[in-house]
């Protein structure tokens, strides 16, 4: 390696280290590029990490003969070292030591290798460590002749954590007005300079450039300005060391900005206390009562995308549609259906992201025309996607910025205080329809990181708020750019946020994406605060997939299903869900038709839709279709234990979500082609009554109701409008809008295309609005008894008992039996329920159904939708259930 240069830069001396740095400017707050590089540098990995504030690791063996370990550290200019060359003497430099005893190696650094632990001089204080990182910094391992042998840049999250813990603990970042002061606060412990950028109004250029003062202590920059400067607004200048990059300066948006100017150029100043702020009735609004949830069982959930909820409901004013106002057309028929949900059952409506995100254009973006052709033509995706770049629909799964909400959906997004007050009506607005409102967040990835105008966080302390890899870059696993919440800030900004927006926003549950990304302490932490400040508690439930770089707990322990034991996070289960509706969200060609679940009459299936009906606790003994009792953990899901919760409030149970191909359009390439319109419209429903009936969270996707289609989309994060509208009319549902986008559907177009030129797969009206009042009956069910939302695995192991099991029993027709005595909220003496699947009617003999007491079909059955249910017939005394084909049941016996 002799002879290849690791940067290219100025040398340092002594006194550039000392220089002043240069002075910021109103012309440096104007510049229409978003960072300028200072002095250059060539790219260099970072191998190396701190392990605290004084030690660092370093994978690299021990070597026989003399060599020594030394800090080169720059405060001014680029540091040139070349292995095989000696470091030029004009180099700053700090010794440092091997440690003698053994030192455990944090769990945060365990992608790291084994190696040397090295360790700076107790001569060098606190005080200067701190200033250290500041600055650029490498590390080299030099010959007893002074030769470079190997040189890395230094991973710095962990020493950043220990020597700025006080910053922890500073309640007040971002931008406070009080007392007639306004103070900005930014966190930027290793920025050379901070400047502070004032604008008076939107495309108006800065009317002050003002430095910033750091507290040394805490590495949180801070200006205070006399006055009320609310209105107004800014952003930062950050002069910073940037590795494979160099000195740059960056304009760069405060990470706590409230709201921002349109495509989030420009944070605004203001206070989301003041009256100026809050829509009519707003500050005495109160939500829906504590009570309509007392445990997270109680949750009953729709997911709703903002944007699909009003953009085909020609109710909604056409200035409302695709926008939080939307919410408040009272009259419209989505807000119609909302309420009538509610009434039904349904406790929270669950918006995705609605906090500030990269991908779509505040102004002007497109809304393609589609013009309708055959139910399996080309052009409508081929029309879509030309301008996905440009249009003006996105899940919104690329966080800008966490606090603020999302300007895309504000009715003029030029106008900072437009999106709040409009938030916080869609939020009475739903309150006032019997909803609780929750938020799917994403802390767990940013749009962008490194220098890219999406990127904030990493712009203002390069390397820290990412997950970083071996070589010192950022990993992807999520599809993003991974934050790393085991970092003290990224913990607190997460913790900030969550409260923010439950504070000032009265959000009422939390639905995390990807929160096995993130360590369990850090959601007890936010869990906590929550409690601790808002006087009550805001549910939490999250998808805890184990993949990744942080999989099977290697970096610390993940807020993954199976490792939430006694927190009340939910964790959605893919148990129960592909157990259902067959195959994996991976499947291609030929496995989309054979891969069928229970709903399509795999009987193999069975076991795994009892262990979703019975919470997938772990500890719960299922007698199975062999003939074996065993606790469901020992229960086979793919490799793994079918049962992994210790509570039923630690699952999520559901058939369908935002992700992947809905269940019409499974059931569509996975049932017969000649089942009838009416018989999937049963099968909707019974995947959807497997959902009510099952203990722990019910989780709805929105449409699936109503027979929801995306034209057999696997993926319509970025479909537009056109494949993910909803129609409250109840006229449409979807299917047949022709081929699903080509960039995640185009190799299955030879599976696809007759499906979708089946004429008879498509419902009609009559079918739809039968599914949608059979799906309320069932919403009805579960809302009238606690039986089907028990609170402990205790209740649910000793009073659920499965009916009709073991060999030699019908595995498409699924019975169980719940004792209800002495339960509070049961409303019944008990009950015994059944789903079965098959197209004949099925009888069931068990002396497990015997019962002095009469039973009767529930009353939300008797005298709802379904007229095949009151044909069923329930002999206690017999012991009998005879259950007719396509149907789901419950008898309650007073």
């Amino acid at each position: 390696m002799r002879g290849i240069a690791l940067t290219i830069g100025t040398l340092v001396t002594a006194s550039a280290a000392a220089a002043a740095p240069d002075r910021v400017d109103r012309a440096d707050c104007d510049a229409s590029e978003p960072w300028q590089v200072l002095a250059p540098a060539a790219p260099l990995a970072a191998g190396a990490a701190w392990i605290d504030g004084r030690r660092l690791l370093w994978p690299l063996p021990e070597l026989a003969g003399p060599v020594r370990h030394r800090l080169l550290h720059a405060a001014r200019g680029v540091i040139d070292v070349r292995v095989g060359e000696p470091v030029p003497r004009a180099e700053l430099a700090i010794t440092l030591r091997v440690a003698t005893t053994a030192v455990e190696r944090p769990q945060q650094l365990s992608y790291l290798g084994a190696g040397l632990v090295l360790e700076v001089p107790p001569s060098v204080s606190a005080a200067r460590l701190r200033e250290l990182h500041r600055q650029q910094i490498v590390l080299v391992r030099e010959s007893s002749d002074g030769r470079v042998l190997a040189a890395t840049a230094v991973q710095t999250p962990l020493a950043l954590d220990d020597l700025y813990a006080p910053a922890e603990r500073e309640r007040r970042l971002g931008v406070t007005i009080e007392r007639g002061h306004t103070t900005f606060r930014l966190w930027a412990p290793t920025a050379r300079q901070v400047a502070l950028c004032l604008y008076p109004a939107p495309g108006q250029p800065a009317s002050r450039a003002v430095p910033m003062a750091r507290d040394a202590t805490t590495g949180i920059w801070r200006h205070t300005a006399r006055g009320d400067l609310g209105g107004g607004l800014y952003r930062y200048i950050v002069d910073v060391h940037v590795r494979s990059t160099g000195w740059v300066r960056q304009r760069v948006t405060d990470p706590y900005a409230v709201s921002l100017t349109t495509d989030s150029t420009h944070a605004a100043i203001l206070d989301l206390r003041s009256p100026a702020l809050m829509p009519p009735g707003w500050a005495t609004h109160r939500g829906p009562p504590r009570d309509r949830v007392r445990a997270p069982t109680d949750l009953v959930v729709y997911e709703l995308h903002l944007r699909d909820f009003s953009m085909a409901d020609p109710t909604v004013p056409e200035a409302l549609r695709g926008k939080y106002a939307s919410l408040t057309a009272r009259d419209s028929a989505g807000l119609q259906h909302l309420r009538a949900l509610a009434r039904a059952g349904v406790t929270d409506v669950h918006l995705l992201p609605v906090f500030d995100f990269a991908t779509v254009p505040e102004a002007g973006c497109v809304a393609p025309r589609i013009d309708p052709g055959p139910p399996a033509s080309p052009q409508p995706q081929a029309q879509s996607i030309a301008t996905k770049d440009r249009d003006c629909y996105n899940w919104g799964y690329d966080p800008l910025h966490f606090n603020a909400p999302e300007g895309s959906y504000a009715t003029d997004a030029r106008d900072a205080a437009v999106r709040i007050r409009e938030f916080r009506s869609m939020v009475m607005a739903l309150h006032e329809a019997g909803l609780r409102v929750g938020m799917d967040v994403v802390y767990n990835h940013t749009s962008a990181s490194g220098q890219h105008r999406a990127s904030v966080l990493d712009r203002i302390v390069p390397g820290y708020y990412q997950r970083l890899n071996a070589g010192g870059d950022v990993e992807t696993s999520t599809c993003c750019a991974n934050t790393a919440t085991e970092h003290r800030m990224m913990k607190k900004l997460m913790r900030d946020s969550l409260l923010l927006w439950a504070r000032h926003y009265r959000i009422d549950s939390f639905r995390f994406d990807l929160m096995g990304h993130q360590p369990r302490a850090a959601m007890e932490e936010a869990q906590a605060l929550l409690r601790r400040e808002l006087g009550r508690d805001v549910l939490f439930i999250g998808e805890g997939w184990n993949f990744g770089e942080v999989a099977d707990h290697r970096r610390f322990r993940q807020a993954a299903q199976g490792a939430l034991d006694g927190t009340a996070i939910g964790t959605f289960s893919d148990r129960g869900r592909d157990a259902l509706r067959g195959g994996a969200h991976d499947d291609r060609g030929e496995r989309l038709v054979s891969r069928r679940g229970w709903l399509h009459g795999a009987p193999e299936e069975a076991d795994l839709v009892r262990a979703a009906l019975a919470g997938t606790l772990r500890d719960y003994p299922l007698h199975t279709a062999s003939g074996e009792t065993k606790p469901l953990e020992q229960l086979d899901y793919r490799g793994q234990r079918a049962g992994y919760a210790s509570q039923p409030g630690e699952v999520v149970n559901y058939v369908e979500n935002h992700d992947n191909a809905t269940l019409f359009d499974l059931n569509a390439l996975r049932l017969p082609r000649d089942t009838s319109r009416e018989d999937r419209a049963r099968v909707q429903l019974l995947g959807t009554a497997i959902t009510a009936l099952s203990q722990g969270v019910a989780y709805f996707h929105a449409g699936v109701d109503i027979l929801r289609s995306k034209s057999l989309d696997r993926n319509s994060y970025d479909s537009g409008d056109g494949f993910n509208r909803l129609d409250w009319s109840y006229r449409d549902n979807g299917f047949g809008a022709g081929l699903p986008p080509e960039p995640d559907n185009g190799a299955d177009w030879p599976v696809l295309a007759p499906v979708l030129a089946d004429e008879r797969i498509k419902p009609t009206p009559a079918v739809i609005a039968w599914m949608r009042d059979a799906f309320r009956d069932w919403l009805a069910v579960r809302a009238s008894t606690t039986l089907l939302r028990l609170p402990t695995a205790q209740d649910v192991i000793q009073r659920l008992r499965f009916i009709g099991t073991g060999p030699g029993s019908n595995p498409l027709c699924i019975a169980a039996r719940i004792d209800g005595r002495g339960v509070t909220g049961a409303g019944f003496a008990g009950l015994v329920y059944a789903v079965n699947v098959s197209r004949v009617p099925v009888t069931i003999d068990d002396p497990a159904l015997r019962d002095t007491a009469a039973y009767a079909l529930h009353p939300a059955l008797a005298r709802g939708t379904d007229e095949r249910a009151r044909a069923a017939v329930l002999d206690s005394g017999a012991g009998r259930l005879v259950v007719p084909a396509l149907t789901a049941v419950v008898f309650v016996a007073r």
